[in-house]
């Protein structure tokens, strides 16, 4: 399953879901956390399990509500019938609040995303999720519930840049991903109307070894899907590096258009041609 983009829809509003559909996302995150008040979470599971039930033509993902608000078995109950292709788990703080979630799905239950640094415990556990790979879609992070529960002012300096506890959060979360051999899912950028300073966003997020991001609003996906996908002269060039040490494969190191390669170099062509086939 690619995921270059993944778009946050409100669980309640079944009159944008097919304009979600559409807008060229690799996948859809039906929300039925905080974009749903708690007077309308039983619309919101309904509207859900009817579209669910219909023809798909991308994957959707459901995000239910946090394990501790009780409100999870009957997320469950409403759309584990109609097949989700994801579960995205709000609030989640480390291997055993997904084995938790997983235990509540039982039989055939489909890859987790759990938002991992929703709460100051989370934080200590990004090292866990290793446990538990073979069931995640991937890892991602939050930096919006974190401050609140912790009583920061922001999590922003004034120019739109992480401060330093949250830096350090999105690291970890970053580490934590590739320690469970799974995808980093970079968290949203908050502005709509700011299209250049999201394609900076997109881009520090790849060079930083994300591949993919979650997106607030349909405008946002193209940039985020452009950002993620390798450019030719990308692919060109790891096809070069992969061709270099196929053809000397007792190679430690290697000359390329006149710098040194090794084998970090090899691994980095692979991965990429793998995402550019994606």
């Amino acid at each position: 399953m690619r995921l270059r983009s993944l778009l946050f829809v409100p669980g309640d509003r079944p009159d944008r879901f097919a304009k979600a559909a559409a807008s060229g996302a690799d996948a859809l995150i039906l929300d039925l956390e905080d974009s749903v008040r708690p007077d309308r979470k039983p619309c919101g599971r309904t509207a859900l399990a009817e579209w669910l039930a219909g023809p798909r033509i991308l994957p959707a993902f459901v995000r239910v509500n946090p394990l501790d608000t009780g409100l999870t078995p009957d997320d469950l109950a409403a759309i584990l019938p109609h097949r989700p292709d994801g579960i995205v788990l709000p609030k989640a703080e480390g291997a055993a609040s997904v084995m938790a979630l997983l235990a509540l799905i039982g039989d055939r239950p489909p890859p987790i995303l759990p938002i991992a640094t929703e709460t100051p415990a989370a934080i200590f556990q990004l090292g866990s999720y290793a446990a538990v790979g073979i069931d995640l879609a991937g890892l991602t992070w939050g930096a919006e519930d974190l401050p609140a529960a912790i009583g920061a002012a922001t999590a922003r300096e004034e120019d739109g840049r992480y401060t330093a506890p949250y830096e350090l959060v999105r690291s970890l979360t970053l580490f934590g991903a590739h320690a469970a051999r799974v995808p980093a899912i970079e968290t949203v950028f908050p502005r709509i109307d700011a299209p250049d300073a999201l394609a900076d966003y997109v881009v520090r997020a790849r060079r930083d070894g994300f591949t993919g991001m979650m997106a607030i609003h349909p405008a946002q996906v193209a940039t985020i899907n452009a950002g993620f996908t390798p450019t030719a002269d990308e692919l060109a060039h790891a096809r070069a590096v992969v061709a270099a040490f196929a053809a000397h494969p007792d190679a430690g190191a290697l000359q390329l258009d006149g710098k040194m390669i090794d084998r970090p170099h090899l691994v980095q062509a692979q991965r990429l041609l793998s995402a550019g086939n994606g």
